[in-house]
């Protein structure tokens, strides 16, 4: 069997719907775009939750809860294996920055343990997880909580 011998089943294909030709096509007159107006016309985009110019049900509902959103503490996250591989004698946020490590809108530096350290270097940062605290100093290194 070739693909140019293969034949459509029966129904596949469809005849083109041909708008507007008359009563007797079943697709006259409106040409099964509905009424008249706005909706009838080419080109008519209308946004979800539209509802023809009245205040939108959403906006219509009274807020309920609370949201931490606007509160969150930001954290520029960094691991004992990326500390490793800077290869640096300390390491604070200032270095990172100038570096390019972190970014100077991500909040306050936060050391994990993800990884290995076998040098032995002096971090200084907001916080620690206390797995890296415990590789640092096992390193010889030393933390300074800022």
């Amino acid at each position: 069997m070739l693909l140019h011998n293969i034949i459509s089943p029966a129904g596949a294909t469809h005849r083109r719907k041909r708008v507007g030709r008359g009563e007797g096509s079943g697709m006259g007159k409106t040409s099964c775009r509905g009424g008249k107006g706005q909706t009838a016309r080419a080109g008519f985009s209308q946004r979800p939750g539209f509802e023809s110019g009245h205040v939108q049900t959403h906006r219509k509902l009274p807020k309920r809860g609370f949201s931490n959103y606007n509160f969150k503490k930001q954290f520029a996250i960094l691991n004992v294996s990326d500390l490793e591989d800077l290869g640096l004698q300390t390491v604070d946020r200032a270095i990172l920055l100038e570096s390019g490590v972190i970014r100077g809108n991500e909040g306050v530096l936060k050391i994990l343990g993800n990884g290995d350290i076998t040098i032995a270097v002096t971090v200084t940062a907001a916080q620690f997880s206390k797995s890296a605290q415990a590789k640092i100093e096992k390193a010889g290194g030393k933390v300074i909580c800022s």
